[in-house]
């Protein structure tokens, strides 16, 4: 298995890349194939499908972190494909009361995808390396590994963020009102909840020495980068709302997102920091998503 031998980076973002490409190219097949059956359910084929490229090449490197760009790399060709194809009118390049604000809610996700995903690979070692999270499902056993890794850690994922997606579709695909107030609240939403997110890595980017994060947005919050994350995803919901409010259903998306980050990103990872000495009292003291105000504690460093 190639997951097992050390890989250099320069070979695994070059091998990480190919496995991206071909996904898309799979998914782009089977959603041209079935378009017929509309733009929502051709699209769930086709990320699905892409999704299955993706898994097959994490088995061939036995590491499931070959996924974890798939999180923010998919929605930018989801966004693209809607905004072509999204009925029954899709917003070409500025026309119609939904022109700009397509153009500017894919603006936002271009940049949200891009930046997320450039942060992955600034800190991935290589093939070699599989995260944390992943690891500890070593211990059910090869078959049952791998079926957590299909269905829990992947298509799982695939589902969440496809949902979170929905309010793209909706601006795509409707009439939609007039470019006004809400667009721009949801524009500042959006974008200061990516910058939220920005701030919060380079922060623990830049921290030195053991222990935790404790200054900066990190003072405020346990995790300041998923409430960045959760945020933004509520950002792209209010311009849903600002396409019409008869797109209320969208809400699908951001909650199952809330969800996810409240019951299992958040208590996964307070688990694993608990290890760190001085954590359980900065658990304590600081609240995980919501701010209340900031900790001067140093015990963290």
């Amino acid at each position: 298995m190639i997951g097992r031998r050390t890989w250099a980076r320069p070979a695994s973002i070059a091998v990480l890349s190919a496995v991206y490409a071909a996904a898309i190219a799979v998914g782009w097949v089977v959603v041209r194939a079935a378009s017929g059956l509309g733009d929502w359910q051709a699209m769930l084929l086709a990320d699905l499908a892409a999704t299955a490229v993706v898994f097959a090449a994490a088995v061939a490197a036995d590491n499931t972190s070959v996924y974890d760009p798939y999180w923010s790399v998919a929605p930018i060709p989801i966004a693209l494909w809607w905004a072509a194809h999204a009925a029954p009118a899709p917003p070409i390049a500025g026309s119609g009361p939904n022109g700009a604000r397509f153009l500017l809610l894919f603006a936002l996700v271009a940049v949200w995808g891009t930046r997320l995903t450039l942060n992955f690979l600034r800190g991935w070692p290589g093939l070699h390396h599989e995260d944390w999270r992943y690891t500890e499902y070593r211990r059910l056993g090869t078959a049952r590994y791998w079926a957590v890794s299909l269905g829990g850690l992947q298509a799982m994922p695939t589902l969440i963020v496809f949902a979170g997606m929905l309010p793209v579709l909706a601006v795509a695909r409707r009439p939609g009102n007039p470019f006004g107030w809400l667009d721009v609240v949801a524009a500042l939403v959006t974008a200061g909840f990516v910058l939220l997110e920005t701030v919060a890595d380079e922060q623990k980017r830049r921290h030195r020495g053991g222990g935790f994060v404790t200054t900066g947005v990190w003072a405020w919050l346990r995790h300041p980068n998923y409430l960045g994350e959760v945020g933004f995803w509520w950002g792209l919901w209010l311009f849903a709302l600002a396409a019409g409010w008869g797109n209320w259903w969208t809400v699908a998306g951001p909650v199952a997102m809330t969800v996810l980050f409240v019951t299992i990103s958040v208590p996964l990872m307070d688990r694993r920091m608990l290890r760190r000495p001085g954590y359980a009292e900065h658990m304590a003291r600081v609240p995980a998503l919501v701010p209340t105000r900031p900790s001067h504690a140093s015990g963290g460093g």
